[in-house]
């Protein structure tokens, strides 16, 4: 609700100020918890494959149990890419990204260089913990949207359930939005982070 002004005519208006406030208030925070929900998306993307938690790694194969820390796991020899390379391709790139990162078809499987799994991983990690902490937000962001364009055009062209939309689309105008909006400042460290003297001096650390 507004609240009214009384004019000098004898009239009454409604100001919308405290209104838009409110608004604003809740649109931010709105922003601070989808960065908290892309960076836990990354994150736990990090935990899951380096030690085999049993969702997107650490599952046997034929029957579908949980193997924790198994040998998929990263920290157990296990590559973070190979699965996705080897099986998960499609599309008009695929060909592309398998030569870019070495891939390999093995008898035991398939096989991706050792760059790639480093590559990934750190930068998931950092982009998770950059996000859930509300710090160099806009350059994870900018990273978290890279990856979401390489995942979609290695693996969602086109969508099962969709016509051409995907969830990595979604995330992708989040992440963009997350950049642009000082969405660190809130449920973060982030108005902290821009009084620092470097961070001010170059704004893209925000």
């Amino acid at each position: 609700m507004g609240t009214m002004e009384h004019t000098d005519n004898g009239t009454d208006r409604v100001l919308q100020v405290p209104e838009a406030v409110h608004q604003t208030r809740v649109m931010n925070y709105v922003w601070g918890v989808l960065r908290l929900m892309m960076g836990w998306t990354f994150l736990w993307a990090f935990f899951d494959k380096t030690f085999g938690l049993g969702f997107a790694t650490g599952r046997d194969a034929d029957t579908g149990a949980i193997v924790f820390g198994g040998p998929t796991a990263w920290i157990h020899g296990g590559s973070p890419t190979a699965g996705v390379l080897g099986f998960a391709l499609r599309g008009p790139f695929k060909g592309f990204y398998q030569s870019l990162t070495g891939f390999q078809m093995g008898a035991a499987g398939p096989t991706a260089s050792a760059w790639i799994d480093w590559v990934f991983m750190l930068s998931v990690l950092l982009i998770g913990a950059a996000l859930m902490l509300g710090i160099f937000t806009r350059i994870a962001a900018i990273g978290g949207a890279a990856w979401m364009v390489i995942f979609y055009t290695a693996v969602a062209i086109w969508p099962d359930n969709n016509p051409f939309l995907d969830e990595h689309l979604v995330y992708l105008v989040v992440l963009i939005g997350i950049a642009f909006v000082g969405a660190g400042r809130y449920l973060g460290f982030g108005k902290a982070w821009e009084r620092l003297g470097f961070v001010q001096r170059h704004p893209i650390l925000t």
